[in-house]
């Protein structure tokens, strides 16, 4: 009886120890250690980043100064604080983009024609169009602005 026993735990142990098969099964498998590489491409969560595009809008060329016009800022900041913080921060996501950097990711001419736009620039712009699918079709209000009211945002947001 001992020399069974001790065969068989024998024959166990070489058989824990052999070659390990794998079942191939059909259907749906996850491999959570497979890692892709994401390739670097100039865009910001799928939208792309254009200098050049100058947007669809009344606005056709703005010029900043070298300086920041403080009183000008001051007035955006105002206009900003009443109108655009129930969807915009600074540095975070909201409804809408964090708005600090823009200009490094957008014209002045884009910006402005946003603001004063967005009904048209949503229809045509293909830079609008991709914000508006990443951000979940939530649509940028016309806050019926005028361009000097657009002018003063748009020197305070280059104060962010």
């Amino acid at each position: 009886m001992r020399k069974l026993l001790t065969v068989l735990a024998l024959g166990a142990m070489v058989m824990s120890c052999g070659e390990k098969k794998e079942e191939k099964k059909d259907g749906f498998e996850m491999n959570r250690s497979k890692k892709e590489e994401v390739k670097a491409t100039e865009t910001t969560g799928g939208v792309p980043v254009d200098m050049d595009n100058k947007g669809v809008g009344p606005i056709k060329n703005v010029t900043f100064g070298d300086e920041i016009d403080a009183d000008l800022a001051a007035t955006g900041e105002e206009k900003f604080q009443a109108i655009c913080t129930a969807c915009h921060m600074a540095e975070q996501r909201m409804i809408g983009p964090a708005l600090k950097g823009v200009y490094e990711r957008r014209s002045p001419e884009w910006v402005m024609n946003m603001i004063l736009n967005p009904d048209g620039m949503l229809k045509e712009d293909p830079i609008a169009k991709a914000l508006l699918k990443e951000y979940n079709n939530a649509i940028m209000l016309n806050q019926n602005l005028s361009e000097e009211d657009a002018r003063a945002v748009a020197e305070y947001l280059r104060t962010l």
